[in-house]
């Protein structure tokens, strides 16, 4: 959002870069920096330990820079004459991104979402860097039980997963669908009534 809508602020540059960073990274240079960087702040302040809590930053942090993406470029399509309309109708400036910004990216966010968790689901690299005794992810230990040979456990997991998943991408499609229809509509009615 600030990257879209704030076009000149201090740092700019490095704060576009420092969200696109991971993108062109490999995947191995930001599983071993992280690693490095949170040993060095477990050895200072004592939090967080390896566990749950540092696969789930990780994921987040290269999630966020797919996000960012997806979400920009929805609000690079979206006309601000809408925001503007909303504050010369005497909207406040946290009105008008609750009112009419949110709604508009709404599909933007749900793609989004649907896209970090898949490469989070996929990420077996940054999980093995990250993760902590007591704590694997679900991707690591499919990974460790399919190398020791074929196990009919990793073929369920892996059926249901591919299930669940499409389960969701088809619900979220029909969700944004029917969304798109009744903006459609709403928008007809509204011409309509001019």
């Amino acid at each position: 959002f600030t990257l879209n809508r704030y076009q000149r602020f201090f740092g700019r540059t490095l704060f576009s870069g420092m969200v696109s960073a991971p993108l062109v990274m490999p995947e191995v240079i930001i599983g071993l920096s992280l690693l490095l960087m949170l040993v060095s702040v477990q050895k200072v302040f004592g939090f967080p330990e390896r566990g749950m809590m540092t696969i789930w930053l990780g994921h987040t942090l290269l999630g966020m820079a797919y996000a960012a993406v997806v979400v920009q470029s929805r609000l690079q399509e979206m006309s601000k004459s809408l925001e503007e309309a909303a504050m010369d109708l005497g909207c406040k400036p946290h009105q008008v991104f609750f009112l009419v910004t949110l709604p508009n990216i709404t599909q933007a966010l749900a793609s989004a979402w649907l896209l970090t968790f898949t490469l989070s689901l996929d990420d077996v690299v940054l999980s093995a860097f990250l993760s902590g005794p007591g704590s694997s992810t679900m991707p690591i230990v499919i990974f460790s039980r399919a190398r020791l040979g074929l196990d009919p456990r990793v073929n369920a997991v892996a059926a249901l997963t591919i299930l669940a998943v499409s389960m969701a991408v088809i619900a979220s499609s029909l969700w944004m669908a029917r969304a798109e229809r009744l903006r459609q509509k709403q928008v007809q009615a509204a011409a309509k009534g001019d």
